[in-house]
């Protein structure tokens, strides 16, 4: 099918309707007793045709690259609000993961890294352990330069860093490194806080929510695939 974004959203609008949870409610009840000679019928009255099917999978295809896309336009957008009177911009890596850069921004005052995820206060594992490994990592980082960790929104996030999760379970999915931290430490350091308070003053952690005003009501996901670390 044709990949123009507004074709993909008018088939997939014109198959869930106002309502797409009353809408398979209905074909679910419309669908009872359909035969194997009324079934390509009732999918064309459906509305649910092949085109439809490419459609969502074309929706699936764009909707994979908005969390890098976020990302990419959120650092650009703090960038103003960053730079300091004879600050410059050395690097930024905008794309997925840092593309063999260490950081996502590097000037030649600071290094930065951007999390532009919208906590839900839960359980959330997953953004925790990506959060961690951002700050270890800015936190060891051998250069003078400072470093800065920005974040949308910063409760749930220090919640966690002063919390009492265990080190093992925070770096239990990235073998690189659990495997740095293990060799620098050992088993010195127990629990997320145990690290994050003997090296908190080494990294800025900083709210950038009033400069992403477009961004608070939009659950960006960014941590849960790692797709923008």
């Amino acid at each position: 099918m044709s990949s123009d974004p507004a074709e993909t959203i008018r088939l997939l609008s014109r198959f869930a309707g106002a309502n797409l949870t009353k809408t398979l409610a209905r074909i679910e009840k419309d669908v009872r007793g359909v035969t194997t000679e009324r079934a390509a019928a009732f999918m064309d009255e459906a509305g649910a045709g092949r085109t439809v099917l490419a459609a969502a999978g074309e929706m699936k295809r764009l909707a994979s690259q908005i969390n890098v896309t976020i990302h990419a336009l959120g650092i650009l957008s703090c960038l103003p609000h960053i730079l300091e009177e004879g600050e410059w911009v050395e690097y930024v890596s905008l794309g997925a993961g840092n593309t063999g850069r260490q950081f996502d921004l590097e000037t030649n005052i600071r290094v930065a890294e951007f999390k532009f995820i919208n906590w839900r206060g839960g359980a959330e594992s997953i953004r925790q352990n990506s959060i961690f490994k951002d700050f270890f990592l800015l936190a060891e980082a051998p250069t003078p330069k400072r470093k800065y960790l920005y974040l949308l929104g910063t409760r749930h996030a220090l919640r966690f860093l002063n919390g009492g999760r265990a080190i093992s379970s925070v770096l239990s999915r990235g073998d690189k490194v659990q495997k740095l931290f293990l060799q620098r430490f050992g088993n010195h350091y127990l629990k997320a806080r145990d690290y994050f308070q003997d090296h908190q003053q080494a990294v800025t952690i900083v709210d950038v929510s009033e400069w992403l005003q477009e961004l608070q009501d939009i659950a960006v996901d960014e941590a849960a695939d790692e797709t923008a670390s």
